[in-house]
């Protein structure tokens, strides 16, 4: 169509409406290829790419195999991102990755690293079907430092504070109190929109050099081909961390494989609650974490975290979007989609299968400090055959949870007392001492 209405003339078939969105995509790149290509050059191109792709259209729908379908934001020779999202919808099995910052030789620029991107989409595997588990690769230290540099100004504004307990019942600054040995597994409360683990996660690899292995809600891993759910692409952080989809069976091989998991047994309801919701915990009522948890041995840490919820102000939470009708409509659309591509997943951890698919819509704050607060480690050593017994294994769930509560209170007790809770207090104390430099809190 291109070489047709540029160069052989316009022809009387096509509508105003096709020639408009042709000019439109076009015109932007023919100037460029013009200056670079004599004219010859270019119609015998165009004459091949006309030839090809009528060839190539015909035979998408056949290609079965997993593809991942990579465009520059930037390319000034070709209209990759229309033709990524063409051929996105058009390959069955596919994902689209885009890349705005970057143009149309993707792999010669900065910052653009094949293997990074194919861990991030999960596409790296070893058998016929992926494994979260086996088939994981650690961040190197390049990704590392990438993603952490993308989240140091939080680091900065929000100066968290991160205490542990040692076996004694010391309570300490920093993360000595965290057994170095797995399998742990870390539980706790999910703040507003689970901004928590953007600090948390890093500093636990900074300092201990323990890698956190979140059990996250499945549709951060579920591609909609129909544009109903969330896109996943900016997502693939978390994947390159280590975080795996939320089920009995991840749970289980992490715990196995002798890892530190992070699980949230409120999951979506907490991370999304209510107004006037904040700090307090949804838990389901099973307690099937702590019997899978003593068949290996597992030493459980709870923990609470504070201060998130000074940094937004929520105004429309999910009950007042399903007094709107378009926004109701929205809603259960979304939570219909899932429910479509979840079907056949079984035993998930947590509250994330009965939870409506939404937005918070929210006003910012001035950035609160952070404060973490891990509590005394519990052992479930040798304690196998005991927590077999369903009530003997509740009862232990319902201590953890009482001690994430515990951790809770103690934190909005304490940061009462820190004189740099403010966040001016604290980017005076950085602008005197230096941004990378530990800001001060309360007394232990």
């Amino acid at each position: 169509m291109v070489m047709d209405n540029v160069v052989k003339g316009l022809s009387p078939q096509p509508t105003i409406e096709q020639l408009s969105q042709d000019l439109v995509t076009v015109s932007s790149y023919l100037p460029v290829l013009a200056d670079i290509l004599q004219k010859e050059t270019l119609l015998w191109k165009l004459e091949l790419l006309k030839a090809a792709s009528a060839y190539a259209n015909a035979r998408l729908h056949a290609v079965k195999a997993q593809t991942l379908v990579l465009s520059g934001g930037k390319d000034q020779l070709l209209p990759s991102q229309e033709e990524g999202q063409r051929l996105t919808s058009a390959l069955p099995k596919s994902q689209l990755r885009s890349f705005e910052d970057h143009g149309h030789f993707l792999f010669l620029e900065d910052g653009v690293d094949l293997v990074t991107i194919i861990k991030g989409a999960s596409y790296y595997r070893r058998g016929k079907s992926l494994d979260y588990i086996s088939d994981f690769m650690p961040p190197t230290a390049t990704e590392f430092n990438e993603l952490n540099e993308e989240n140091r100004w939080m680091s900065v504004l929000m100066s968290p504070v991160m205490l542990s307990t040692l076996e004694d019942g010391k309570i300490v600054r920093g993360l000595s109190g965290i057994p170095s040995e797995g399998p742990v597994l870390l539980v706790g409360y999910h703040n507003l929109m689970g901004f928590e683990v953007y600090t948390m996660v890093p500093q636990f690899l900074i300092e201990r050099k323990i890698l956190l292995r979140g059990l996250t809600h499945p549709i951060l891993f579920v591609d909609s081909k129909d544009g109903g759910l969330p896109d996943l692409g900016p997502y693939d952080k978390f994947r390159i961390m280590g975080a795996v989809p939320v089920s009995a069976v991840n749970f289980y091989k992490l715990m196995s494989s002798k890892s530190h998991a992070l699980l949230y047994p409120g999951g979506m309801r907490e991370a999304m609650h209510r107004k006037g919701e904040e700090y307090k915990l949804f838990w389901p009522e099973t307690s099937e974490f702590v019997r899978m948890a003593a068949t290996f041995g597992a030493t459980i840490i709870p923990f609470g975290t504070v201060g998130e919820d000074d940094v937004a102000q929520i105004v429309l939470d999910v009950d007042d979007q399903m007094k709107i009708p378009f926004m109701k409509s929205q809603i259960e659309e979304w939570t219909k989609q899932y429910i479509k591509v979840r079907t056949g997943t079984q035993g998930e951890v947590g509250e994330v299968g009965n939870q409506p698919i939404h937005f918070l819509f929210y006003l910012p704050k001035f950035p609160g400090r952070f404060y973490y607060y891990f509590g005394k480690p519990i052992e479930t050593k040798g304690r196998k055959q005991e927590l077999r017994d369903k009530k003997k294994a509740h009862e232990l769930y319902l201590e953890i949870k009482s001690e994430v509560e515990n951790c809770l209170a103690y934190l909005k007790e304490k940061r009462e007392n820190d004189p740099y809770r403010n966040i001016l207090a604290r980017l005076i104390y950085q602008a005197t001492h230096g941004f990378t430099s530990q800001v001060p809190t309360f007394d232990l």
